[in-house]
């Protein structure tokens, strides 16, 4: 057994669930409903240690109550739960129970003691001298109106270029998510930076990199490729385009340069 009293709010009787009560059961005091909610947490209190009823039937509880529809009212109002295997008061520990109970007169004990405190604090009011005031700190305002800007624009997110395609934005974007590194407009100023230095454009410097699935450019990766031709991301393709470039650069040649693979010259001179 938890003990001979019970932990109740002094609300209790004007609580919405008390009133839902008195009305389902057709009351119109609600006095009447405490009365019977006070029996039913008794025995709980008394016949169980967590609030947990096995094999215990409503119409039992009823009995004890002196109600038929009681256990019914208290459910409808999620203060009593119903199951095949019993019944059980939910929140038990909450009001029933010792630990309920040694919290409540924790409590009281605390707010006892601040009321005695608060009444030797008054009574000796004359004869203690008030406290010294406290030197007030001065604080240095000197740099409150100087903003940051850097973090902020670190952390802006880009916006697509006029001159970047939106598949091709896309593509980038997404390889920049699956690399955890969000596209924001410094990185996406520094490839602009690094495009120009390698002689391209924007656009084709991202679509490059959507190709080899780069999160980033660098000059020095193209540095001697061919400016504006996207290298495709397999090794054969980019062997066959590597050809291709060094077919175009031979029909450019001038006509006196002698090939040195067949020892001829290279258009018409014998």
């Amino acid at each position: 057994m938890a003990g001979e009293w019970l932990k109740m709010e002094a609300c209790t009787p004007e609580k919405s669930e008390v009133l839902a009560i008195t009305a389902r059961m057709g009351w119109d005091d609600a006095d009447l409903t405490v009365g019977k909610l006070f029996r039913v947490w008794r025995w709980f209190d008394q016949q169980t240690t967590d609030g947990n009823a096995a094999g215990v039937t409503t119409a039992l509880l009823d009995r004890i109550v002196g109600v038929t529809g009681f256990c019914e009212a208290m459910r409808s109002v999620g203060w009593l739960c119903i199951h095949e295997s019993g019944i059980n008061l939910p929140n038990f520990d909450r009001h029933n129970g010792n630990t309920a109970k040694s919290r409540a007169l924790t409590a009281k004990r605390v707010a006892h003691h601040k009321a005695n405190a608060k009444a030797n604090a008054t009574g000796n009011a004359e004869t203690v001298s008030d406290a010294l005031p406290r030197e007030e700190k001065r604080r240095d305002t000197s740099t409150t109106d100087v903003v940051d800007e850097k973090p902020a624009a670190r952390t802006r997110p880009a916006v697509r270029p006029d001159g970047v395609s939106e598949s091709v934005w896309a593509d980038f974007q997404a390889i920049r998510k699956a690399k955890r590194a969000p596209l924001t407009q410094t990185a996406l100023d520094g490839i602009q930076r690094e495009a120009s230095k390698a002689g391209m454009g924007l656009a084709d410097a991202l679509a490059l990199c959507c190709a080899r699935g780069w999160q980033g450019f660098k000059a020095d990766w193209v540095a001697g490729q061919k400016p504006g031709v996207v290298m495709p991301q397999s090794k054969a393709a980019r062997q066959a385009a590597d050809q291709a470039w060094v077919d175009e650069l031979m029909d450019r040649r001038p006509a006196n340069v002698i090939d040195i693979t067949d020892a001829q010259l290279v258009g018409g001179a014998a």
